[in-house]
């Protein structure tokens, strides 16, 4: 974040590049976005990296969990949003919500905690639709 760029403004920036990145499997665009030491902590981590803990620190253990997010979304991983909410100061949160105008997708809640124009700590909350994917495995077929 540069000197003029206020908090709304690194939010919205944020919200927008986030999820052209991550749909586009742009590793590099993503970690760009994140803090040096951020935390991420999700269903995701186990899933792809095949570890007890859904929580990884810092670049070097959140580019391996990005790279197999991409390379490995299920179809109904889609891109499907309406807004954020934050608190003005701090923390963003928005929502993918499994129904949308063509049908469902993985229903996620984001939460991000945002400090000078990063991401430092990121929260990924699945709803019973993602849990499904997960329960049927699709992330490894």
């Amino acid at each position: 974040m540069d000197d003029h760029e206020s908090f709304a403004q690194a939010a919205q920036r944020i919200y927008y590049e986030w999820d052209k990145a991550l749909s586009d499997d742009d590793v590099a665009g993503l970690l760009a976005l994140y803090a040096p030491d951020a935390v991420l902590e999700s269903p995701a981590v186990p899933l792809t990296m095949g570890t007890e803990s859904g929580v990884v620190h810092g670049h070097n253990e959140l580019r391996p969990v990005l790279e197999q997010v991409a390379a490995r979304k299920p179809p109904l991983r889609t891109y499907y949003r309406t807004g954020y909410l934050t608190d003005g100061a701090r923390t963003m949160i928005f929502e993918y919500p499994r129904q949308t105008p063509t049908g469902e997708q993985m229903d996620f809640v984001e939460v991000m905690e945002i400090a000078d124009g990063l991401i430092q700590r990121h929260c990924v909350y699945w709803g019973w639709r993602g849990v499904q994917v997960i329960r049927d495995d699709a992330y490894h077929k």
